[in-house]
């Protein structure tokens, strides 16, 4: 019997801490706690709702723009404002952007190397790896030579005993699977993916000015330019065609290269389409209007729940059953710990009772982490791109459900092995490639508009203060990269009341509730194999597949790291 602690988790975005206990070989139990505290939603009181967004996405530095957009969304709502057509679809470009972007990163920086043996490659024979990558793929950079180079890079790395980014991997560990040459083309497409990161992302620099946090949202729309005979208008026929040739030079780096990669990596791994299972339940706010943003039966994914695994009914959401524990959480409701509250009834009063540091061990069984733990009619959801397509294609999503069986087929598994480490890892990667094919479709629409002086971007009638009722209250429901993302805000006498986001690392990475539920997390590493506990390499690989953003799961800490006095830290 051994207890296994990762603090921090590394290649993440914020402060995770895993707690495991490993009996006979596997992981009998798992605690997962978020160990610092955010504050936002105090930070947003007594503020102009109309500013709210510039606030709300400084919750995370990763998946800036969802914050925004779930924030203006959620004031629009609470307002009764639609948003002009063209507006939509900006925002449908930005969020399909964001989460594109974000899956590459993630399955490239953020978890090939738990599959991936950096040390390995430079065993491979560059002219083998050129020959396997050129049979499963029409990628143009898959010579000898270029493999060559990109060993040469690797090894001159390990020479200088300098590993930099690769200086903390647990290289040659028993449970890598590839072989050399499958380990150095997927090292030359992680290099790769660096450059694809900073050429894609400038779809956000046209349509919000920079990335990250954008600034080009307003409550009723966008402040995005738009004009067929303006040079210097943000959104212009050459812009139109700039955006398109970046947008389809994206899509062919995911079909040609990220698809293939994660097809490869999955075939060497098939017993990790059994590990890794988690809840069972599985939570999507569908997501990509096509019509009116308030209409979900617009969305290109669609809402829903699967329960228990069963793929046979799509159940739908009721808004009003969510609810947030803070009975293993470092936070105190008015009324008792052990009750759970409405975000629009939530209150974020952080109360940390943990050990002070140093310490072994969390005491796990009160209080152990800065998490609340969200729950859908009390019962703990998984969320994130495995739970959009199940959703999806349950509800007979017919996009999804044609790519789903073609990737299903190549790797000759069923659908059901989705519930799984690598169940979320394929859903990621076959979500980047729905979005590539749709954000070139919203392009298109948008430079349709444009030729035929359809240029109404933003909803100006209703941005008087005078207009708004006394008292409002609002929600923005929006399907970020990691998941399900909703802010809820209070509106009285024309200033935010009180504010709560539930985002999707809450929903994933929550800790245990009043009932003993597990999160996603940690019921996800239940009966996952550890050869060796000094290198659980295993457990990241599940912890990993959720994508974890632990600075939008917290709700700042002071120099010390342990006086959690308030919102400032």
């Amino acid at each position: 019997m051994a207890r296994i602690v990762i603090d921090p988790v590394t290649r993440i975005e914020g402060h995770l801490r895993i707690e495991a206990q490993v009996d006979g070989g596997t992981i009998s139990d798992a605690w997962s706690s978020g160990t610092m505290f955010r504050g936002i939603e105090m930070i947003l009181r007594g503020r102009d709702p109309r500013e709210a967004w510039i606030w709300a996405q400084r919750i995370c530095g990763v998946c800036t723009a969802v914050h925004a957009l779930a924030s203006v969304t959620a004031v629009e709502d609470a307002l009764g404002i639609e948003v002009p057509d063209n507006a939509r679809i900006i925002r449908n470009i930005i969020a399909a952007t964001q989460t594109m972007a974000d899956h590459i990163i993630h399955f490239y920086q953020l978890h090939a190397l738990d599959w991936v043996d950096v040390e390995s490659s430079l065993k491979a024979d560059p002219a083998k790896t050129s020959q396997l990558a050129q049979s499963i793929s029409e990628w143009p950079l898959s010579s000898a030579k270029y493999f060559k180079g990109v060993q040469d890079r690797i090894s001159a790395l390990f020479a200088s005993k300098q590993l930099s980014i690769f200086g903390t991997g647990y290289w040659g560990h028993p449970a890598y699977r590839l072989p050399p040459e499958a380990n150095l083309m997927a090292l030359a497409h992680y290099l790769e993916a660096l450059q694809f990161q900073k050429e894609f992302l400038r779809i956000h620099a046209v349509l919000g000015g920079k990335n990250p946090h954008l600034q080009s949202f307003l409550v009723g729309g966008m402040s995005t330019a738009m004009d067929p005979n303006e040079p210097d208008a943000t959104i212009n026929p050459e812009r139109i065609d700039f955006l398109l040739q970046v947008a389809k030079s994206a899509s062919a780096f995911v079909s040609q290269v990220y698809i293939p990669d994660v097809l490869a990596v999955a075939g060497f791994y098939p017993a990790w389409f059994a590990l890794g299972a988690g809840v069972g339940n599985y939570m999507s706010y569908g997501g990509y209007s096509q019509g009116s943003v308030n209409d979900p039966s617009s969305f290109f994914l669609p809402r829903g729940l699967l329960l228990s695994r069963d793929l046979s009914t799509v159940h739908p959401v009721d808004t009003a059953k969510i609810k947030e524990y803070v009975a293993r959480s470092w936070y105190e409701y008015s009324g008792g710990d052990q009750i759970a509250k409405h975000p629009f009834e939530g209150e974020t009063i952080p109360k940390y009772s943990g050990p002070k540091p140093p310490y072994e061990f969390l005491t796990v069984e009160e209080k152990y982490s800065w998490i609340k733990a969200p729950r859908y009619d009390d019962q703990p959801m998984e969320v994130g791109p495995l739970a959009r397509m199940l959703v999806a294609y349950a509800s007979g999503q017919p996009d999804v459900k044609k790519i789903f069986d073609a990737a299903l087929a190549t790797l000759k598994v069923p659908i059901t092995a989705m519930f799984s480490t690598l169940g979320r890892i394929a859903a990621r990667a076959l979500e980047t490639q729905l979005l590539g094919d749709l954000n070139i479709t919203w392009i298109e629409q948008l430079g349709t508009n444009l030729a035929t002086s359809n240029v109404r971007i933003h909803n100006g009638e209703t941005w008087d203060p005078g207009s708004w009722p006394k008292s409002a209250r609002g929600l923005g429901f929006f399907e970020a990269p990691r998941g399900s993302l909703g802010h809820w805000v209070e509106i009285e006498d024309r200033s935010i009341k009180n504010y709560q986001a539930v985002v999707p690392s809450t929903w994933n990475a929550g800790p245990r509730d009043a009932r003993g539920q597990r999160g996603p997390y940690e019921a996800g590493l239940l009966k996952t194999p550890v050869a060796d506990p000094d290198r659980p390499l295993e457990l990241l690989r599940t912890v990993h597949s959720f994508d974890p953003c632990l600075a939008c799961a917290v709700h700042v800490v002071d120099a010390r790291g342990y006086k959690y006095a308030g919102a400032h830290g």
